[in-house]
């Protein structure tokens, strides 16, 4: 497909001492085809490397906007304050989330953009990832109603959320909904954007096929291990980087799902806390 006009996308990273992975997806996103009148420029967050990330990027991808974070940020913030300063550096056209270690298959880019034109620039585009290990799908967008990761099957297929590794925004959406809320540090904030944009009646769909490899991370949290020591089991629950804070997720799940869900989570979530065998025995 062809576009008249020259359009723009803000490719959007946080990094945080993984220099390998980032510099490979870094890689594998600038041997990228576009077709004329496109564009990417990158805004990344350094967000406290202490590995030489930021300054392999500058010497290996000199066009990188390279952004300084506190080390605090992780994900979402890290992420949000990307969205911020390429915002505040140019008004695109596009905004695509792309976690460090993603790598890209080719023409993902354009499968994005060809997707998201189908549906009028109107629509949140999630890439479906796989496993270059398995070849199974990792990542990509789930229905509420069976909490279900759909695996690509040649067409686009609406999704409720999606998980944030690769992700297209067009500005008629950005407009809409904004950017990723500041209040969730690392994990959430990709669920509560997709959910936000559903109530706004904004549709989110996934690639037809997957577009990149990403591994999925489905080692049992620390504070679900029954052989952990209590003090551990908390610190790592109420740690920025859980996928389930109490005070994070009753924000997410007050904002979409009610009250009465909200207290119904945070209970069982300290209840798996202090009794860790009875989901051993489930």
């Amino acid at each position: 497909m062809q576009y008249n006009s020259l359009k723009s996308i803000a490719v959007l990273m946080t990094c945080h001492n993984r220099k390998n992975k980032t510099l490979a997806c870094l890689d594998s996103l600038y041997k990228q085809s576009l077709s004329d009148g496109l564009c990417f420029e990158v805004f990344l967050v350094d967000d406290g490397c202490t590995d030489g990330s930021a300054d392999a990027v500058r010497k290996m991808f000199p066009d990188v906007n390279l952004i300084q974070g506190n080390g605090k940020l992780f994900w979402n913030k890290g992420m949000h304050l990307a969205w911020t300063k390429a915002f505040e550096f140019k008004k695109h056209s596009y905004y695509l989330w792309l976690n460090d270690d993603v790598q890209l298959k080719d023409n993902a880019l354009s499968e994005l953009l060809n997707c998201s034109e189908q549906l009028y620039d109107k629509s949140v585009i999630c890439g479906s990832m796989q496993s270059a290990v398995t070849y199974e799908t990792t990542y990509g967008g789930y229905l509420l109603n069976r909490n279900q990761l759909l695996i690509p099957n040649g067409a686009l297929q609406k999704c409720d959320y999606f998980n944030g590794n690769l992700v297209l925004i067009p500005k008629y959406v950005f407009i809409s909904v904004g950017m990723l809320d500041p209040i969730y540090p690392h994990a959430i904030g990709d669920f509560d954007y997709a959910l936000r944009a559903k109530e706004l009646g904004i549709d989110c769909f996934v690639t037809p096929r997957h577009i990149g490899f990403c591994e999925r991370n489905d080692k049992l949290p620390k504070w679900c291990r029954p052989e952990e020591k209590f003090i551990e089991r908390i610190k790592n629950l109420y740690s920025p980087l859980g996928r389930c804070h109490p005070y994070y997720y009753w924000i997410y799940e007050k904002r979409h799902f009610g009250i009465l869900k909200g207290v119904k989570h945070f209970i069982t979530i300290h209840l798996r806390l202090f009794f860790p065998k009875l989901w051993y025995k489930c």
